[in-house]
């Protein structure tokens, strides 16, 4: 079984290239120095986000992405992700970018977050999103 899955939870989303975004993905976490066992991306409305947000983790708002680390400590990552497509098509609106653009930063987000990075201080969240656009102009460089 491949390490990275896409997969559809209550809205049907489909990729361009998918196989060799799999492949960034992975080159990630090889440039971060974690072990991937597997990892499920899965595509979903607000309304299933915003559900699973208030059943798991006790948060009664909106969000782009949930991550899930399944994977006892020094084990191989294996873990869950989450993504609103709704929120991440607003968030790209918002912020003047392509929702191809939103959709990788989310993408790559949710491996960030797999290999360590926070975004809870501003520091943190400064980090993450320094780490985010580094990943988002490599992958702009390979096409």
């Amino acid at each position: 079984m491949a390490k990275i899955n896409f997969r559809t939870g209550d809205r049907p989303f489909v990729f361009q290239n998918k196989t060799g975004l799999k492949s960034f993905i992975e080159s990630i976490f090889k440039k971060e120095k974690k072990i991937v066992g597997g990892i499920q991306y899965i595509f979903c409305s607000d309304d299933m986000l915003l559900k699973i947000n208030q059943d798991f983790l006790q948060h009664n708002y909106y969000t782009d992405i949930i991550t899930f680390g399944l994977n006892d400590p020094g084990q191989p990552i294996e873990a869950e992700i989450y993504i609103s497509i709704d929120r991440v098509k607003d968030n790209a609106n918002q912020h003047g970018v392509s929702f191809q653009n939103e959709m990788m930063r989310v993408l790559f987000h949710g491996a960030l977050h797999l290999c360590g990075y926070k975004d809870k201080t501003k520091s943190e969240i400064l980090s993450m999103r320094a780490k985010e656009d580094h990943y988002l102009q490599l992958i702009a460089k390979r096409k």
